[in-house]
């Protein structure tokens, strides 16, 4: 058993915020879509016969050949983010019931954080010139980051009481954007400074994944609810999973939520995963500038995200979580409206202000109101899985859909504003939220 509220615990589960967090930042925001962008410019200028990439007219779309077919960097790579996404998507449900029968929450957790850890290091071998092989790396990582949180967010509710969701979950993501902010400034001082390559940065992900991570296994405990699983536990677990879904349908607001939480949350991770690579074709950055500015950018949006979620943890104890949330998504929409209008950085650095203080707000708001609204339950890691699913077909949905509107249109701008849509809807469906939940029968 575990004591809700331990400060141990609770400390050591807030770590794992700050052990994961770099995969999010220098993986997918910063470091790795700016090498991915010039190594395929490289590739893009000796298939073309220009001198150097950085000769490539601008306005350019640069395109390598993966299976056979010559696309856009951009559209590979978020086609291959979504096809990460399917997969976490159909694993999830299913080794969240597993894991509930076994109580092996933990196990789960640790798996998928060495997978991703190892696989963000294996980038070290990135090569466009063999984009298939070298996009599995990216695959993988993705994967292992993805499912590793599923497990993750379903000790929340088992360490601490719902009263204390909001503040727990704001504490973890400030801790993951002041921990992954510290490795971007020192991949920065490597690169920039000491000259050194970038691709050294993804090992130093992996190696600060796993490091940090080792606080919070330290403190979990194994088998919270001391179940004593029974041979065939995988089918068991399949069946755990299907009570529980049966429990699961049986509550409105938690479903209402979700829906919601569906449309906005694919909005928000959408924006997330392909912002760097916006700014970095669409932003008129001055001739001959390096990445730094673009860099200067992602760290603004870190600092503010901390802040961010800790303002939006204090609103939701004044005004609620719900409308907190809608306040969140109602500044999404206008920030992807401006988004479609802009092309200086003095316009992309507001953007990314605005970005920055909602981006943490919404992320850390989002998962404790989900973790409120949960029944009374020892099945927490399939209740999660739900939530981790519903997420993960989300952004199946909005990263296929950004880089299919590219495709259409040759325009990332078009890609930008399409994404509107998804918090347009998300923001409606809040309306229906209700503010109470009937009782359910547990159906165990």
């Amino acid at each position: 058993m575990i004591k809700k509220g331990d400060k141990k615990i609770i400390r050591g589960w807030v770590m794992y915020d700050w052990a994961n967090s770099v995969y999010n930042l220098v993986i997918s925001s910063a470091i790795f879509p700016i090498f991915y962008d010039t190594q395929s410019k490289i590739v893009y200028a000796e298939n073309n016969n220009i001198a150097d990439w950085k000769d490539i007219p601008e306005g350019t779309q640069v395109t390598i050949d993966f299976f056979g077919h010559q696309l856009s960097n951009s559209v590979i790579y978020s086609f291959v983010l979504c096809a990460s996404f399917l997969v976490v998507s159909f694993l999830s449900p299913l080794l969240s019931g597993i894991a509930d029968y076994t109580g092996s929450k933990k196990r789960f957790l640790q798996f998928f954080c060495y997978l991703g850890s190892f696989a963000a290091m294996s980038l070290y071998f990135f090569d466009a010139h063999y984009a298939e092989i070298s996009m599995i790396s990216i695959f993988i990582a993705s994967i292992g980051y993805w499912n590793s949180l599923v497990f993750y967010n379903a000790f929340l509710p088992e360490i601490a009481n719902p009263e204390d969701h909001d503040k727990i979950s704001a504490r973890g993501f400030s801790m993951g954007y002041f921990g992954s902010m510290l490795l971007l400034v020192f991949c920065l001082v490597w690169v920039q400074v000491l000259e050194y390559e970038a691709k050294w940065c993804f090992v130093f992900v992996g190696i600060w994944w796993i490091t940090f991570s080792q606080f919070t296994y330290r403190v979990l405990p194994m088998n919270v609810h001391g179940k004593k699983p029974k041979p065939g536990y995988i089918w068991r677990g399949f069946r755990e999973l299907k009570l529980v879904f049966k429990e699961f349908k049986q509550t409105k607001r938690l479903k209402r939520y979700l829906y919601a939480f569906f449309f906005f949350n694919t909005g928000v991770q959408t924006v997330m995963l392909m912002a760097t690579i916006f700014a970095n074709k669409e932003i008129q950055w001055p001739k001959g500038a390096d990445t730094s500015g673009l860099i200067i950018a992602i760290l603004l949006i870190q600092i503010l995200g901390a802040v961010g979620a800790l303002l939006m943890s204090r609103l939701s104890g004044k005004i609620g979580n719900i409308y907190t949330l809608m306040v969140s998504v109602l500044i999404w929409i206008m920030l992807c409206i401006y988004a479609f209008f802009i092309k200086t950085p003095a316009e992309f650095y507001t953007m990314a202000a605005g970005v920055g203080l909602v981006m943490g707000g919404v992320q850390a708001i989002a998962r404790s109101t989900y973790s409120k609204f949960l029944p009374s339950t020892t099945d927490s890691a399939s209740y999660f899985s739900f939530y981790d699913a519903t997420e993960k077909i989300g952004i199946v949905f909005g990263t296929f859909f950004f880089g299919f509107m590219e495709y259409m249109t040759d325009s990332l701008r078009a890609s930008v504003m399409s994404v509107t849509a998804f918090f347009v809807i998300g923001f409606i469906l809040l309306f229906f939220v209700p503010k109470k939940e009937i009782e359910l029968k547990s159906i165990h």
